[in-house]
């Protein structure tokens, strides 16, 4: 499905070019960089969950009231009660907002964009961990991961679901972990914080050792970890005036610091030296800064910081981890000067309104052109293979198709 872009979208088509280029993003370069998509997400069916769930947890899945003022509220579990909209879409939004609910418009979406490969999340599902019932919230990853490995598992070599995993039940997650390794899962998405909404710092979290069974089973089915925006706390803390800002910048995107910061911080990656981490949607402005702060954090307060590591905190996060983004000039700007061209994995966030699509090519040169050409291919699709384990070829091949 195609459209027109309307007014409010006219800035995704501005673009310095890309003179001088001998590889471009653009669709129709038949010699362009590979592309992979390392946040793309889902269009689940509405009744999903309803459908599929068990029959105990049926009543408390997310829905709609109607107050005595004909007013529509949305209900779940663990958000905050919020005012429905009624639609508000229109134009290429409109178009964002319909899309990716089939295996064939996502692959004709996807060559579009130019997109080789994706990694897909849940979309409806990212409030799955929205409730401080381990067990209900498992069964409602269960529920995602059936559905996801039916509908991608014969695409599964360029369109390639996360399995969902709700860690504030350890034990569930073992199982489950072990289900989806064995069904063939490419990775994992973890939520940002095991216990949602958790301030208690005796709740269980990723730098505890009883997590131990979980990392070891990890690295022995060579998953990768993934660490999406919006799944530790409710992201939707403002309201009114400015709230939609306030919710993107300060309730959603900071979440992803608290997970990569448990695992540079604890020694988990000293015990576990082959596992591999990513935070999703998150950008990456941040990212300098925070490895800074956590050597800083380290050094400073020795007298507090344990345990005693082999390496700097930063070093850790450098060796095993990475961070995705869609549109982050700040973060590109310090990449090279921070030795974390490694570590950044663009995405186009299809087909959601944070992101790219279907003008990526525009947004990547409109930040990339600072970047060697070595630089923006490991950016845009060789750090992407290394982590989740694609076959660069294959890939390449379907082009040819």
């Amino acid at each position: 499905m195609e459209t027109t872009t309307d007014a409010a979208n006219q800035w995704r088509l501005e673009t310095p070019g890309h003179a001088g280029w001998k590889r471009t993003a653009r669709p129709d370069d038949p010699g362009r960089f590979l592309m992979i998509s390392a946040d793309c997400h889902a269009n689940e069916p509405s009744n999903l969950w309803a459908e599929r769930i068990d029959a105990k947890y049926k009543n408390r899945l997310p829905k709609i009231e109607v107050d005595k003022d004909g007013v529509k509220w949305v209900i779940s579990d663990g958000l905050r009660r919020t005012r429905l909209q009624e639609s508000i879409f229109e134009g290429e939004d409109l178009m964002r907002n319909k899309a990716g609910a089939d295996t064939a418009q996502r692959l004709a979406d996807r060559r579009r964009d130019g997109v080789d490969a994706e990694i897909i999340f849940p979309n409806k599902g990212l409030f799955m961990w929205a409730t401080r019932d381990a067990e209900f919230a498992q069964a409602q990853c269960r529920v995602w991961n059936d559905w996801a490995w039916e509908t991608y598992a014969p695409y599964n070599d360029r369109m390639s679901p996360m399995a969902a995993i709700a860690t504030a039940d350890i034990e569930g997650s073992i199982r489950e972990i072990e289900r989806v390794a064995r069904l063939g899962f490419r990775g994992l998405t973890l939520p940002c914080k095991p216990v949602f909404n958790s301030q208690d710092a005796r709740d269980p979290n990723y730098n505890m050792s009883v997590y131990d069974p979980m990392w070891a089973l990890i690295q022995e089915a060579g998953l990768p970890i993934t660490f999406h925006i919006g799944t530790g706390r409710d992201p939707r803390g403002a309201s009114r005036e400015g709230g939609a800002v306030m919710n993107y910048v300060a309730h959603a995107l900071v979440q992803a610091i608290e997970p990569i910061t448990a695992l540079c911080s604890s020694g988990v990656l000293e015990r576990f030296p082959k596992l591999k981490f990513a935070a999703i949607e998150s950008g990456i402005g941040w990212v300098p800064w925070a490895l800074d702060a956590m050597d800083e954090g380290y050094r400073k307060h020795h007298m507090w910081a344990y345990p005693k590591l082999k390496m700097l905190p930063s070093e850790y996060f450098r060796a095993h981890g990475a961070v995705a983004f869609q549109e982050d000039r700040a973060g590109l700007g310090l990449a090279a000067q921070f030795d974390l061209i490694d570590n950044f994995l663009w995405s186009n966030d299809y087909p959601h309104h944070e992101g790219t699509w279907p003008h990526s090519a525009e947004a990547i040169e409109r930040q990339m052109g600072h970047l060697s050409e070595d630089q923006r291919a490991k950016i845009l699709g060789l750090n992407a293979a290394r982590i989740f384990n694609f076959d660069v070829e294959r890939l390449l091949a379907y082009r040819r198709n």
